[in-house]
């Protein structure tokens, strides 16, 4: 378990124009296409037309009240997730531990967070996790922040329509004007800078690995970037 206190006097807002050299640095270094990427964020954008809200708060703004002034638990995918939630359980009287943050999951956590009986009020993804849990957890009322990138073109044409209106798009090229680009490149980092962004009041981090040697060579290579990215914006 990581925890990252701060102040909420330090004020974060990532701008495009701060993001794209890393950004394409990380387009060098995997050898992504930007202009599939760009493709993505043009398909989620006509997809994310469909899901207006009737009155009300804005999905963002949703967001940003969960989130401001906040403590924050994210839960990543490493396999020590589970174990993580049980000593995290321990430190406290009452069940569930989630009672006392404001709970966000990376993708494929969120079937851990379910099997656990806990409900995150947010979901970073990529749609790499299991898809009927993610839709399962939209359902319950889990706000799905989807990002679009290159290699998932398919995935958000099958799976947007079946999410409720709870629902943000994210890119990691520039976005459009119904999408946000928040900072962050795996599904884990994006979560941590989503919450800097919207003024959470301390981060902590359950079921990171950053040196799982149990994973292939790019995913060691996926690590070791969010580890540079979360250490750099905390």
């Amino acid at each position: 378990m990581v925890y990252y206190p701060f102040s909420l006097k330090r004020t974060f807002a990532m701008r495009y124009n701060d993001w794209e050299p890393i950004y394409e640095e990380i387009v060098k270094d995997f050898g992504f296409n930007r202009r599939r990427d760009d493709e993505a964020a043009r398909v989620a954008s006509e997809l994310i037309a469909y899901k207006k809200r009737k009155g009300g708060k804005t999905v963002k703004e949703e967001v940003e009240e969960l989130i401001k002034g906040k403590r924050v638990l994210i839960c990543g995918n490493a396999p020590c997730l589970g174990r993580d939630i049980s000593e995290k359980e321990k430190e406290f009287d009452l069940f569930p531990f989630s009672h006392n943050y404001v709970v966000i999951a990376a993708d494929g956590a969120t079937s851990v967070l379910l099997r656990n009986a806990i409900i995150p009020e947010i979901v970073c993804t990529d749609l790499d996790g299991t898809i009927a849990d993610i839709i399962t957890a939209n359902r319950l009322g889990s706000i799905i922040v989807v990002h679009a990138h290159g290699d998932n073109i398919e995935m958000l044409r099958k799976v947007m329509p079946a999410l409720t209106e709870n629902v943000l798009c994210t890119t990691q090229s520039e976005p459009l004007h119904n999408e946000h680009n928040f900072g962050g490149f795996t599904d884990g980092d994006r979560c941590v800078f989503l919450a800097k962004e919207f003024g959470a009041l301390s981060i902590e981090l359950l079921g990171f690995d950053f040196e799982d040697e149990q994973v292939s060579e790019r995913k060691r290579k996926k690590l070791k970037w969010a580890k540079r990215l979360i250490e750099d914006i905390l």
